[in-house]
This record gives C-alpha cells, structure tokens and sequence, in this order.
C-alpha cells in the first residue's frame, strides 16, 4: 500500500518536470530556447534547488484549458554561488507561460518569502502573459505581483531575465525590478504588439524593432544589460550579485583583493588631451583607478554621455559614476539623468559607496532637451544625490561647469570628500562662453576679434577656470596629483565605512517623476 502511495508521488513528480509534455519541450528547443528547469539548472549551484508548489494546478472552470502540474511557473529557492536567493522561472511549454490565478499565487508566495528571508528574488519571463480564459483571476495574479514588486524595492535585490515574450501588463514586473537582462533575438518585451499596432495606428513594426533587446538597451532604457545567448545571460545574474549585498540591512560586500590599495598611475594624467574640447575615453581613467581595472557596466548602450557601473576598490564594492567625453562631449541631458539617478538611488538603498567621475560641459541646450523636460528630468539627478547617505566621494577630472557642476555629486549635494585634478576647471559658464558675455561689447569692437577672444579666455581659464579657487573656499577638499587618484578614494572609502548622516523624518520625498 505504502508502495502503491509512493508509486503514485513519483509518477506526479514525474509528470511535473516533463512540462508541457515532450512535443512542447521540442519546440522550445527548436526555437534555440532553453526549458525552465534548464535555465534554473544553469544558473544555480547544483543541487540546491528546493522546488515549492510543484503539484498546483489551475482552479479555472475552462474544459478546454488542460491542467498541468505547476500552472506554467516553477517557483523555489536555491544558491548561486553559496549565496541563497529566490527564484521563479516561467514555463512557456505549458499553456505558453501564461499567468493564471494560481501561477499568480506561486509567485506572490515565493516573494513573500524572499522578502522574510532577506534574499534577492530573479525572475526569469518566457510568457504569452495573462491567461485570457481566466479573465480577472489572472489580472489579479499580476496585481498582487506588483504590490510586492514595490514593497521589496529597497529592501530585497529584484533581478529580472527577459528570454522570451512579456506582453501587455505582464512587462510592469520587470519594469520595477532593479535590474533587467535581454536575450537578444530571443527577449521580447512591449504593452502591446505589432498586431495591435498595425490595427490601431497602421504602423508596420517587427518584435525585434517593437521591443526587442536592442530596442530596450539603447531607445527605452528598460534593459539594463544585453545578452547574446542564455548562458552569458546567467553569467551577468551572477556577476550583478557578486557586488551587492543580500539586502538592504547588510554592507557592500568585500572580497579579498590582489590590487595594491596604494598603486599609483602615472600615466593617468595622459589620457586626457592637452585640449579640453577634445575626446577621451573615461572608462580608461575608471579602469586603471579601480581594481584590476575591472569594470561592470551598467545600462552600457543608454545614455552613453554618462558611465555607471560596479568595481571594487581594495575589495569593496562600490558604484561608479562618470561623465563620458566621448558621448555629447559628456553633457548631461534626459536620458543621463534618469539613468544615472536611477542608479545611485540603487547603491544607496544597499549600501554601495558612490564614487563619482567628473567632466562635463553642462546641461545639453535645445529645444527637444526643453520641451521634453529637461528641467523636469534633470532634477532627479539632484534629488538622488542629495538622498543618498552612504559614503559619496567625487574627483573633478576636467570640466564642471554651471548646472551640472552641482549635479555632479558636489560638496553641497552632500559629497562627503571633493577630490580635484589640477586638470580642473570649476565654473559658472566655460571660457569661451563666459567672455562671450563678459566682454561682449569689446569683441564687437574688435578688428581681430578670433585672437582677442582666444587670449581673454585663456587669461579667464588661468585665472578663474581652475580647482584652486574652490579649494580656498573648501569647496574642495583637496587638489591631488592625477596618479594618486586611486589610493586617495580608498583611503577617504576607509575613513568613511562607519559614516552616518541622519535625515529629517517623513514618510518619503516626493522626487520629481
């Protein structure tokens, strides 16, 4: 009798790692997709993988909907890299993924037990989106899913893996977590698809242009990372939960590293051109301050006038932000503000000390930039900095001109040190454009205006455009030769690790979305 039960457990058992049946695992195979319990085998240590609610089914009165154990989710918890996280996988071999009510609870449940654990939650979405035949019970499900999107923001790392469809209401989950991952040609993710909006607005689109990787990388800004293929999509997961904390009651992490803390540079002051309207590289400066030189780079095809990502400095993660010359000559603009704003309000929620890079030229001019709200958009740059409490150093490498001066992690956003190179030039306006105003009537004036207007802006450089004057004020902390750049931010990450700055009582701030 005791065999006949047991019998019956592993037949379930199973039933329920077969999916959709075999014909279904094919054709997710044929499509150069991996099955949900390939990719779970792929990412998590193995034999850690303890599998929860593998034998519900759906509870919807459809006869022609067939019920299969696991309702099109696998949901459970396991270890990457002896680290315990919370993962959920969407079955796209059984009923295409889509999310019913009781696929909807799955979820729901293993949140709520990320969120008493205090362990990062991945999802990874394969999903036709909501179950129409379960109507408002599979709105439901996603509703409840939002809600806890929300509550463990901040509180619990949310990763997200897009390596398949996601439409329709199904694409907000993601769009709250902190971090997203596309396949390319194999991650899709829109509100509504080509079909609809061929209907609607007579607009002939592909998946792929609608809202495929690339699209979402470099246009929308919803994908933070690309990958070619599923594996290096899991390497990335990994990667990203490397450098951050388990939750927001923990530290940075710090690993033992094999980067002399107090390597100087030399050649450091080189990479940037005598010239300070010519391009450079910053992510050479980034890679021979931090460890190893080795940078992961956040949201790499957006924005790309401005850099953020994770190192280590003697072992200690932290975020790095920075100013691209080679992009809008590093100019702040929409884009760049949303995106690095969004990022140090991340570092901040866990714990991640800032490090901030600085040369930019200011506020890109224009209309678009106007209309489209720039002032709007800009001011979460300001508002993120002025949030965040973890320990915030800034080294002023070129320029750093009006606006986006203070924007850029200044001593009046609370940086808590101010590092310049002598390279430095602090200003409200840059030369050129400063005596344009100052000495307008002159140059009008003037038989040879090109030549008085080049000397007055060198005199303007050399006597107002340079760190000094902010560091008489204090407004810098100090000015460092270039190629002690490195053991200088590490010795300030030390002297802040027990750093803590109180802040009025409120429920939140109200940043300007």
């Amino acid at each position: 009798m005791h065999e006949d039960k047991l019998k019956r457990l592993y037949h379930m058992k199973k039933s329920a790692e077969e999916g959709g049946g075999q014909e279904k695992v094919e054709a997710q195979h044929s499509k150069g997709k991996l099955t949900a319990r390939e990719r779970i085998a792929l990412l998590l240590d193995e034999g850690t993988f303890l599998e929860l609610d593998k034998y519900v089914v759906h509870r919807s009165d459809d006869p022609a909907t067939k019920k299969y154990y696991g309702d099109g989710v696998i949901t459970g918890f396991g270890e990457v890299n002896g680290r315990q996280v919370f993962i959920y996988v969407y079955d796209f071999t059984v009923l295409g993924g889509s999310l019913g009510e009781m696929a909807g609870k799955k979820i729901s449940k293993l949140m709520d037990h990320a969120m008493k654990s205090g362990a990062p939650l991945i999802g990874i979405i394969d999903s036709g989106g909501a179950r129409i035949q379960e109507g408002v019970m599979s709105l439901d499900g996603y509703g409840d899913i939002f809600f806890r999107n929300t509550m463990a923001s901040g509180v619990i790392p949310q990763i997200t893996a897009s390596i398949g469809p996601c439409a329709g209401g199904a694409v907000y989950s993601p769009a709250m977590t902190d971090f997203v991952i596309m396949v390319e040609n194999i991650g899709q993710m829109f509100v509504t698809g080509p079909e609809v909006v061929k209907e609607v607005l007579s607009q002939e689109v592909s998946f792929e242009e609608l809202g495929g990787a690339r699209t979402h990388a470099t246009k929308s800004g919803v994908a933070h990372f690309v990958a070619k293929n599923e594996y290096e999509c899991m390497d990335k997961i990994k990667k990203i939960l490397s450098y951050i904390p388990q939750n927001n009651s923990e530290p940075a992490p710090v690993i033992e590293t094999t980067d002399e803390p107090n390597r100087i540079d030399s050649n450091l002051l080189n990479i940037l051109p005598e010239n300070p309207y010519e391009q450079y590289d910053i992510k050479q400066v980034i890679g021979s301050i931090v460890d190893n030189g080795d940078f992961f780079e956040i949201h790499e095809l957006f924005a790309e006038n401005i850099v953020v990502g994770f190192a280590r400095l003697n072992g200690r993660s932290v975020g790095i932000i920075a100013n691209q010359p080679m992009y809008l000559a590093g100019a702040l603009d929409i884009n760049s503000s949303n995106k690095a704003a969004r990022f140090i309000r991340f570092c901040d929620a866990y714990n991640i000390p800032l490090v901030t890079l600085v040369d930019t030229p200011g506020y890109l001019p224009g209309a678009d930039q106007e209309h489209n709200g720039i002032i709007r958009h800009g001011s979460k740059l300001l508002f993120a900095y002025c949030e965040a409490t973890v320990p915030k150093i800034t080294c002023i490498i070129g320029k750093a001109y009006g606006g986006a001066y203070i924007a850029m992690g200044s001593k009046n956003l609370r940086a808590d040190i101010n590092f310049a190179w002598p390279t430095a030039e602090i200003a409200v306006l840059g030369p050129e454009a400063a005596i344009t105003i100052i000495h307008r009537r002159d140059l009008k004036q003037s038989a040879d205006a090109a030549s008085v207007k080049k000397k007055l802006a060198r005199d303007f450089r050399e006597k107002f455009a340079n760190p000094y004057i902010a560091a008489e004020k204090g407004i810098i902390d100090m000015v460092i030769d270039p190629m002690e750049t490195r053991p200088m931010i590490i010795a300030a990450l030390n002297a802040l690790t027990t750093k803590r700055e109180p802040r009025p009582s409120k429920k939140h701030g109200n940043i300007n979305l």
